[in-house]
């Protein structure tokens, strides 16, 4: 079996392999290359050292850009995780119709964040109206109107990581705690999220990684209005990049630092959650 494993490994994995390094490994490492060179196109480039980073952190739209992308993710990882883990347990109770619910709440994370922003551009302006204002007319609208749509996206995909979680939990030791008098929330508290952490690893991981990315979504809603108080730092490094000549290496240089400080705070949080994991 282990001949055979070997014999046969690069053929079936090598293609993928492959792919892999062409499409991922090697334009990565291209890009953190670019990250310290003056260039228009990637045929000119000019090694200049460290100043495109400080040319990024001296550049207030980053640091704001950043800032507002940390204030987002924080409340809508909050408010997507909450909302997702309660509806999991209303679905996960035997509930009639459940399969039908499950798909509907699911459905919005199939939906192109592009027709997504504009959609939810046309409902918010429209509640809006009643007062005479938009929503780029200030940033708080902006700023919630992002949570709203990141979290009716993605409330649906985090549901069903938490169901699959709260359907592993063993019946006997629900049914211990019962037989032992213990109450809705405590039942919820001492037994359920705990045995779910590894759930809530997976989806909180997955929540951070996407409100830090968030892109189009972001350009759709507000573009960054007004006056790029709500740009996140995706639509930041894009503006950019395409946005001022000879400020291409500047826009690597935050993509790279904006991967690191993602990768950073990941680490962060899967520390922090996977400690508190214990076994079914």
């Amino acid at each position: 079996m282990g001949k055979s494993f070997k014999k046969y490994f690069w053929f079936f994995a090598g293609p993928t392999l492959l792919c892999f390094i062409i499409a991922f490994i090697v334009p990565f490492i291209y890009g953190i290359i670019l990250s310290f060179s003056k260039f228009v196109t990637v045929t000119d480039l000019t090694m200049i050292g460290f100043k495109n980073y400080v040319q990024a952190f001296s550049n207030p739209d980053f640091l704001n850009a950043l800032w507002f992308s940390v204030r987002f993710t924080f409340v809508s990882v909050i408010v997507t995780n909450v909302i997702a883990f309660a509806l999991a347990l209303m679905l996960s109770g035997g509930v009639r119709g459940t399969n039908l619910y499950r798909t509907l709440i699911f459905m919005p994370n199939l939906i192109g964040g592009i027709v997504l922003g504009y959609i939810w551009q046309f409902i918010i302006n429209g509640a809006l109206s009643v007062a005479g204002v938009t929503i780029t007319v200030d940033a708080k609208y902006g700023f919630w109107g992002l949570v709203i749509l990141s979290s009716w996206q993605f409330i649906g995909y985090m549901m069903i990581i938490y169901i699959a979680g709260i359907q592993n939990i063993s019946p006997e030791i629900l049914e211990a705690a019962k037989i032992d008098g213990a109450g809705a929330w405590t039942t919820l508290t001492k037994i359920t999220i705990p045995l779910v952490m590894p759930s809530i690893t997976i989806t909180f991981f997955m929540s951070v990684a996407n409100s830090f990315k968030m892109f189009d979504q972001n350009l759709a809603l507000t573009a960054g209005l007004p006056g790029k108080q709500t740009v996140g730092v995706a639509l930041d490094i894009y503006n950019t990049f395409y946005g001022r000549s000879g400020w291409e290496g500047v826009g690597q240089a935050k993509a790279f630092m904006f991967f690191i400080i993602v990768v950073l705070i990941s680490i962060l949080q899967l520390s922090i959650t996977r400690g508190r994991e214990v076994e079914n």
